[in-house]
C-alpha cells in the first residue's frame, strides 16, 4: 500500500495547554446530521462541551489531530469536545476526519477569523467497567542504563538444543482488551492496568508451561501491538489511531480502503507520532520482565521492535521533523534508547532479547513505489533496496554492539496482520542472508512453515556460530500440525545446521496486534504442545549438549 505525505508545513507549535473542562446538563442531547452533510454555521453551540482546547493556526496535517486525540480520548462515548481554530483548511479536513473515525461533527460557530467546532465522541462501543480478578501489585522501579562503555549482563540459564518457545505474542483475554482500551483512552490508570495485565500474563505463562516450552514470554499482554507500544513508553512520543494519518496522505479514500487489509478496525490500531526528542525515562519492557520473573522459573525471552522498524514507523515528516531534521537523526536516538533497554534487560537476567524486524522483507519483496508502504504498521518512507538494507544493518549493529551475541536474537517474517496468506509477502531469504551474516546475534527466528518463505538452502550462508529458531507451525492456520510434520521440518534443518544449532518455534506471534489475534489461546497451546512433543523425540535421537 502506498501512502504519500502531502502538504506544506504551516502553523505554530502548540501544546494544547488552553484546555478547559465543563459539565453540561446531565441529560443533554445534540441533533446529529446525516453522513456527508455538514451542520450549518451558527452563532452559538446548542450545548456546552465537556472539554475544549485552542488549536490556534495548526492545520490537521501539522499537529491539530494530535491535540484532538489527546483531548478526546479521555472522554466517554457521546461526550462533547470543542475545538477552536483559526486555520481555514480545518473546515474541510475536520469533517473528513470525523467521517473516517466515526465521531460526529455536531455544530460549528464562526466568530470573525476564529472557528469553533464541537465534536461528539463516537459511542458505538459504550464505556464499561473492566471486570477481572485483582492481584497484589508490587511497585516496579525502572533501572537506569549503566552508561558504561561495555554493556553489562547477568548470567542467564543455559538453553538446550531443540528448545521450544513462542515468538512473543499470545492472544489476550477479552477483559484485558477492554482494560487496554480504557488505559489508551485515559480512563484507566497505568497502575490499575498493570494488575489486570498480571492476571493475563499468568494465564499466558500457564498455557505455555502446560504445552511444554523451554523458554517463556509474557505473551506481550501489556502491549497494544508488537511495535507501537514503544510510543506509549518513550518521552515525547504519542500513540494515535492510524486513521488520524488521513491528512498526511494524497488519496484519503484509497488509504481508508487499503487499511481494510488489517483484518481489524483501523481506528483500533495505534501509530506512534514523534513530537519532540525521544528519551527513555522509564523502561520499555524491563517492568514486564520483572513481573514475569515472579511467575515462572523457566528462562525468559523478551521481544523488542528493532531499530529499523521503529525508525520506519516513527519517521513521518509532517510530525517527526519538528524534532528531527533527518531520518538519520531520529534513528540515532532510537538506537540509543534500545541500547539502554537491552543493557537493563540483560542485567536483570533475561535469557534472550529478540529484535523484531519484519519490515526487512518489505524492503526486498515489496514493490518500491517511491512513497510509503504498509507492512505490520510501518508507514515511514524508504529508499532503494540496497540503501535500506545498508541503513538497517548499521542500525541493528549499532544497537547490539558489545552485548553477548548468544543472548541476542533477530526475528524476521513476511507480515502477520491478516490470516489471508495471499496478502502477505512472499520470497526466499536469499537477498537478506548477506545482511544476516554481518549481525552480532546468536539466533535467527525465521518464518519457515509457510511456502511463502522458500527453502532452507539459502540459510547455509548464516554464520556457523548462529542458531536458527525454525518456524515449524503456521500461527495463521486453525489446523494443528502433526508431530510428524514438525519432525520432518526439524530434520531438514538438522541436515543443514546440525542438531546443536536448531531451536523450534511458530512462524510468528499468535497475536501481533492485540485486537487481532490470529489464533485462539486453545489453538496456540495445542500448536506449542505439538512442537514440544517433536522436540522430545529429536533430543532422544540427537543427544547433544
Amino acid at each position: 500500500m502506498s501512502v504519500l505525505l502531502t502538504g506544506e508545513k504551516k502553523g505554530r507549535p502548540h501544546d494544547g495547554a488552553n484546555v478547559t473542562h465543563q459539565t453540561p446538563d446531565a441529560d443533554y442531547h445534540v441533533n446529529t446530521v446525516t453522513p456527508n452533510q455538514l451542520p450549518d454555521w451558527s452563532d452559538r453551540h446548542p450545548r456546552p462541551p465537556h472539554a475544549r482546547f485552542d488549536g490556534g493556526d495548526l492545520d490537521c496535517g501539522n499537529g491539530l489531530l494530535l491535540l484532538i486525540r489527546k483531548n478526546i480520548d479521555p472522554l466517554d462515548g457521546g461526550q462533547l469536545l470543542e475545538i477552536l481554530s483559526t486555520d481555514s483548511t480545518v473546515e474541510e479536513d475536520l469533517p473528513a476526519w470525523c467521517r473516517l473515525t466515526g465521531n460526529d461533527l455536531v455544530s460549528r460557530v464562526r466568530d470573525g477569523g476564529t472557528r469553533s467546532y464541537v465534536v461528539r465522541k463516537r459511542s458505538s462501543v459504550p464505556p464499561s467497567p473492566v471486570v477481572a480478578a485483582r492481584s497484589a501489585s508490587v511497585p516496579i522501579t525502572a533501572r537506569g542504563a549503566s552508561g558504561d562503555d561495555k554493556p553489562r549482563a547477568e548470567p542467564a540459564t543455559a538453553i538446550p538444543p531443540f528448545a521450544v518457545m513462542g515468538i512473543g505474542s499470545w492472544p489476550r483475554p477479552g477483559w484485558l482488551l477492554k482494560a487496554l482500551q480504557e488505559k489508551l483512552s485515559g480512563r484507566l490508570s497505568d497502575d490499575e492496568f498493570q494488575t489486570y495485565a498480571d492476571d493475563a500474563v499468568r494465564l499466558a505463562v500457564s498455557a505455555q508451561e502446560r504445552a511444554g516450552v523451554d523458554v517463556v514470554t509474557d505473551g506481550e499482554q501489556r502491549r497494544d501491538n508488537y511495535a507501537s507500544f514503544v510510543g506509549g513508553r518513550l518521552d515525547n512520543c504519542q500513540l494515535i489511531p492510524i486513521t488520524d494519518l488521513l491528512p498526511y496522505v494524497t488519496d484519503p479514500d484509497e488509504f481508508a480502503k487499503e487499511l481494510q487489509a488489517l483484518d481489524v478496525p483501523a481506528e483500533q490500531v495505534r501509530h506512534p507520532a514523534v513530537f519532540g526528542k525521544l528519551n527513555r525515562s522509564r523502561p520499555l519492557a524491563v517492568h514486564e520482565y520483572e513481573r514475569l520473573r515472579r511467575m515462572t522459573a523457566k528462562p525468559v525471552k523478551v521481544a523488542l521492535p528493532g531499530p529499523y522498524l521503529l525508525t520506519r514507523t516513527m519517521w513521518l515528516e509532517c510530525v517527526a521533523d519538528k524534532a528531527y531534521p533527518t531520518r538519520e537523526e531520529l534513528a540515532a536516538d532510537v538506537v540509543r534508547v534500545l541500547r539502554e533497554e537491552i543493557a537493563d534487560l540483560l542485567a536483570a537476567g533475561v535469557a534472550v532479547v529478540q529484535l523484531d524486524e519484519p519490515v526487512l522483507t518489505e524492503v526486498v519483496f515489496a514493490r518500491n513505489s517511491g512513497g510509503r508502504s504498509f507492512m505490520c504498521g510501518a508507514l515511514g518512507e524508504r529508499g532503494g533496496t540496497a540503501e535500506e538494507l545498508t541503513f538497517a544493518g548499521e542500525l541493528i549493529r549499532g544497537v547490539l554492539a558489545g552485548f553477548p551475541p548468544e543472548r541476542l536474537a533477530l526475528h524476521v517474517c513476511r507480515g502477520n496482520w491478516s490470516r489471508d496468506e495471499s496478502v502477505a509477502l512472499s520470497g526466499p531469504y536469499t537477498p537478506l542472508v548477506p545482511l544476516f551474516a554481518t549481525l552480532p546475534v546468536g539466533t535467527f527466528f525465521l518464518e519457515m512453515a509457510t511456502p511463502r518463505a522458500g527453502e532452507l538452502d539459502p540459510l547455509r550462508g548464516l554464520p556457523t556460530t548462529a542458531r536458527i529458531g525454525l518456524g515449524v507451525v503456521n500461527q495463521k492456520l486453525d489446523r494443528v500440525e502433526a508431530v510428524e510434520d514438525v519432525n520432518r521440518s526439524a530434520e531438514a534443518a538438522v541436515a543443514v545446521f546440525g542438531p546443536e544449532r536448531v531451536w523450534l518455534n511458530p512462524d510468528c506471534g499468535f497475536a501481533t496486534f492485540a485486537d487481532n489475534p490470529l489464533a485462539s489461546a486453545e489453538v496456540a497451546g495445542r500448536k506449542l504442545e505439538v512442537i514440544a512433543l517433536a522436540a522430545r523425540a529429536l533430543r532422544a535421537k540427537y543427544p547433544v549438549g
